[in-house]
């Protein structure tokens, strides 16, 4: 358990033991998320990661791509495809 002491104009400094587990460096943005009558304090960048990551859980599946050469082979195609594209837009 950590304390901090809220200051005039509302700031808290966030004890260091809160900000390495958080990951939080300078210029980060915390989140406050109410959730069951508490208030949460959040990383926002990992928040919107893990957000993500979660979007994109099964696609991977979807698309058939079971190794990494799988995807590096996607990727080809998608910028092959592109540069076929680009190439008849110029035309």
């Amino acid at each position: 358990m950590e304390l901090a002491k809220v200051m005039s104009k509302g700031q808290v400094t966030i004890p260091i033991n809160i900000r390495k587990k958080l990951n939080l460096k300078e210029g980060d943005k915390v989140l406050f998320i109410e959730k069951d009558g508490n208030i949460i304090v959040v990383n926002s960048a990992m928040l919107a990661l893990q957000k993500i990551q979660s979007s994109f859980e099964g696609e991977a599946e979807r698309l058939g791509l079971g190794t990494e050469d799988d995807v590096v082979d996607l990727v080809k195609e998608i910028r092959r495809e592109a540069h076929q594209e680009k190439q008849g837009n110029n035309i």
